[in-house]
């Protein structure tokens, strides 16, 4: 060895014990006894420490060499160098037992590494190395957590807003941001089985989008949970605020039923409606599982609109033998498939929101509003339970705001400069019905997923079962926040195509039922496992808006008068 290398190693040994001396012994976990960079590396935990506190889910930080591995638990197990002592362990005894701990028994974890931050190199950077054996390991600090995920703010270097979304496992006063230019780069899946708290999560995160002024919004309320108000979590099931209680000069809300809003004494800022002649066969097909069309039912939607034209739709529900003889004859189509289709398509008649002559244009009156810069919730009230009323409205909308903002893209690149418009995130839940294998290639919403932000529209797809989705499109998803599921299947679909998915398997396993999720993917450098932050007053004030509980009410009463004015 040089008298160069020597110094070198002084050196680094020297950094390393320096950065060791700063930190709590308290803090200390054990040492790093083997493992490998696939397979994670293997912790012995110091007899100090109490395992019922080593969490699946926390992060460690290895230090070795000047290096800092940043880590995460993904496996607690309990070990032993005396085999004999699980075939005949130590009488129920604290002393016996206080001497066996640490020395013959003591805890192991499987960490897995994520990131490797280098004495010369200030940022985080992939890991491609392990540390060295009997390395120290700590729990993260608050400034390891920063570092790694960034500072709450605007960070002017790298051009992005950093939001305040949740608290890591056990350090509830360390607030984890996340990254809103690089969400909406890419489509969000936000995933959970039912009662774990999706909707809530979901308006935290658009909520954050419209305080930064990152993004605009079309959501696809099923459930009247994100316009003006919904129903807040906890026992108290008082209403919790929508986004347009929070942001009034920034989010117009849209109403499929009427009657719903009459009785909210909401005053939505569009009523929408859909004139027959304005629909295309494509719309209807949109709904071949719902409304069980088979492929002949399909090809004859296309003969139907060949023959009356953009009256297609009507004419096809009111069909008469003459017409039906006439399509049998001319186009070729089979009879039973015929009145079968009609059978189907007169319970469209049940949808107030199909008109004869609708009274305005909604797709222009709602892409105003996103022009405008404000996001757009399209509440559904009773229909919400319909499943084919939200898939054919949800399609139908979609379609046309998407050729829109295409069409504005491609105007922009043709002279010469891109444009500055603000990303549209397209949100929907239930978002398997629409992306399930057999329709995802034709909906829009599979476009959408696949061309991700070649037109600056996203999708923010929420969703109880990950694993009916189709698996191309769950390839596109670039950042996943996944609450508790207990499918197989969901979980193989959530983790598929992530590095390390065994490890996170168990880390997704050990969730609690709420207030808990996993966040991997493109907006996150590594993933973590957080307690999003409480939807609230202290929520309310953060994002910027004046609400408490009288103010709310009290600009309820404002925004939309009394009962007797409506």
């Amino acid at each position: 060895m040089t008298e160069k290398t020597k110094q070198i190693d002084a050196n680094d040994e020297f950094a390393q014990l320096t950065a060791q001396a700063q930190l709590p012994e308290k803090d200390r976990l054990g040492v790093i006894t083997g493992g490998s960079l696939s397979a994670g590396l293997d912790l012995r935990v110091d007899g100090a420490q109490p395992l019922e506190t080593l969490a699946v889910g926390r992060y460690v930080v290895v230090h070795s060499g000047g290096h800092r591995f940043f880590t995460m638990i993904k496996d607690v197990a309990l070990d032993n160098n005396n085999p004999e002592l699980t075939k005949l362990p130590p009488p129920d005894d604290d002393f016996l037992q206080d001497i066996y701990r640490g020395v013959t028994t003591f805890g192991k974890l499987s960490l897995m590494p994520l990131l490797v931050i280098r004495p010369d190199q200030p940022e985080p950077a992939p890991v491609k190395t392990v540390p060295r054996h009997f390395a120290p390991a700590y729990w993260a600090t608050n400034e390891d957590i920063e570092q790694i995920f960034g500072r709450e703010g605007y960070d002017a270097v790298n051009k992005t807003h950093h939001f305040f979304l949740g608290t890591p496992l056990e350090m509830d006063e360390q607030r984890v941001t996340i990254g809103l230019e690089r969400l909406v780069e890419r489509s969000v899946g936000i995933f959970g089985k039912t009662g774990t708290g999706k909707s809530f999560l979901t308006r935290i995160l658009l909520a954050g989008l419209i305080q930064e002024d990152v993004a605009v919004s079309l959501i696809f309320d099923m459930h009247g949970e994100y316009g003006w108000k919904g129903l807040n979590e906890g026992t108290d099931r008082q209403d919790a605020k929508g986004l347009k209680a929070l942001f009034p000069g920034r989010v117009g809300i849209f109403s499929v039923d009427e009657r719903s809003s009459r009785q909210r004494q909401a005053r939505p800022d569009g009523i929408v409606r859909i004139a027959y002649a304005q629909v295309k066969p494509r719309d209807i097909e949109m709904l071949r599982s719902t409304l069980e069309l088979s492929e002949p039912m399909v090809n004859a939607l296309y003969a139907l609109h060949d023959r009356f034209g953009d009256n297609w739709l009507e004419s096809a529900i009111n069909l008469d033998k003459d017409d039906l003889d006439e399509l049998v004859e001319e186009h070729g189509q089979h009879a039973g498939s015929l009145r079968a289709l009609q059978r189907r398509l007169e319970k469209l008649k049940r949808f107030p929101f199909l008109v004869h002559d609708a009274p305005e244009n909604s797709v222009d009156k709602i892409f105003e509003f996103l022009q405008a810069d404000k996001s757009v919730v399209l509440e559904f009230g009773r229909y919400g339970s319909n499943l084919a009323a939200y898939i054919f409205v949800a399609n139908y909308l979609s379609r046309r705001i998407h050729d829109r903002y295409m069409e504005l893209a491609e105007q922009s690149e043709a002279a010469g400069s891109r444009g500055k418009k603000k990303p549209l995130v397209v949100v929907i839940e239930e978002a398997h019905k629409f992306l399930d294998p057999a329709v995802a290639a034709q909906t829009i919403f599979g476009v959408i997923a696949r061309e991700m932000r070649k037109y600056a529209v996203t999708l923010m797809v929420v969703d109880q079962r990950p694993s009916g989705i189709d698996e191309e499109v769950m390839s596109q998803i670039g950042t996943r926040i996944t609450a508790l599921l207990d499918d197989d299947a969901d979980i193989r679909a959530v983790l598929s195509g992530t590095s390390g998915a065994a490890g996170l398997r168990q880390v997704l396993a050990s969730l609690e039922t709420k207030q808990q999720v996993l966040i991997l993917g493109h907006a996150m450098r590594v993933p973590i496992v957080l307690r999003p932050r409480d939807y609230g007053l202290e929520f309310y004030k953060e994002v910027g808006a004046a609400v408490t509980s009288e103010s709310f009410q009290q600009a309820t009463d404002d925004l939309y008068g009394d009962e007797e004015d409506f």
